[in-house]
């Protein structure tokens, strides 16, 4: 079965024909307008249709951030898309003939990895999105994890300090404020000014880039060994590992599976993160321990997981 999968972000559509070993076939792209969803219906349609030639399409699966409906038809909010209890399968299927599911994009790009990457030979494993947000999906016993309401899996809002950092959802303290490319600005931008000795690198990087230090900046100097991106690396795969740690006393999954634009600086964060969990694991010595590893699908991840989606 040849399937296409869509990926929706807040800029820009990612689309892919997908056969059955997940293997992208073909790819084509839309830019986006968030704050006009017939645009984005229209995209998404157009996408599939350019795709369609040459190849025998059996359904389409559509991958958003946000909140999906627990039938997989449409979705309940998005941070960044104009979309509240949007029926987006019914608006796409005007145009669209095949069966389509929605899904949530950190879900898609989990089970893309479960499927077809790091997470192939497990049968339980989370996945971890170090993005400029902290995402997250789980699978227990061969099974996507998506809750009774469609909600599951919003790892980076468990509340992992008291009173802690402000963020965007509305409240303080959840861990991608302290597990995240948003993380390691505000500790890049703190840095700037009580390290200013060991700030250089920063500093010139942001000055090449409009002035302004970003996570990004930090994960590119970390990789050319910086010494105080390394440091702020390290502490934020600190956090990685202690939340990973929580996760284990919760779900015992065999396998942790990390991606994301800060996983970029690999065996840095993936150390880190291992060291703290193993210092933080309850009852250690008595038990196994999860592995945790690097993701291997990178960025066709959430086309590859929508698109298998539909065949299950």
């Amino acid at each position: 079965m040849t399937t296409i999968g869509i990926d929706i972000g807040g800029t820009k559509i990612a689309a892919g024909v997908v056969d059955e070993t997940g293997r992208v076939l073909a790819q084509t792209r839309r830019a986006t307008d968030a704050l006009d969803p017939e645009a984005i219906e229209s995209a998404v349609i157009a996408c599939v249709a350019e795709l369609r030639s040459g190849y025998d399409i059996t359904g389409v699966g559509v991958a958003a951030a946000g909140f999906v409906s627990p039938d997989r038809d449409g979705m309940r909010f998005a941070p960044n898309i104009a979309w509240r209890d949007y029926p987006l399968r019914d608006r796409l299927a005007r145009g669209i003939e095949v069966p389509i599911v929605i899904e949530n994009d950190a879900n898609a790009a989990g089970w893309a990895e479960f499927r077809f990457g790091a997470g192939r030979n497990a049968r339980s494993m989370v996945m971890l999105t170090l993005g400029t947000g902290l995402g997250g999906a789980i699978v227990l016993d061969d099974r996507l994890l998506r809750g009774a309401f469609g909600a599951a899996a919003e790892l980076g809002h468990m509340r992992v300090v008291p009173s802690g950092h402000y963020c965007g959802c509305g409240h303080e303290g959840c861990w991608e404020m302290y597990a995240s490319g948003r993380a390691l600005t505000r500790a890049a931008r703190n840095a700037l000014i009580t390290d200013e000795d060991r700030a250089g690198r920063l500093r010139e990087l942001a000055a090449a880039d409009g002035g302004k230090v970003r996570g990004q900046h930090v994960t590119l100097a970390a990789a050319e060994g910086d010494p105080l991106s390394r440091d702020l690396v390290t502490e934020l795969g600190r956090w990685v590992g202690a939340g990973i740690a929580d996760l284990v006393a919760v779900l015992d999954p065999e396998l942790f599976v990390i991606g994301g634009g800060v996983a970029d600086t690999g065996d840095l964060v993936l150390e880190a993160a291992r060291a703290s969990f193993r210092d933080q694991l309850s009852a250690r010595g008595y038990r196994p321990e999860a592995q945790i590893v690097l993701a291997e699908m990178g960025s066709e991840a959430g086309i590859v997981g929508a698109a298998d989606l539909v065949r299950h």
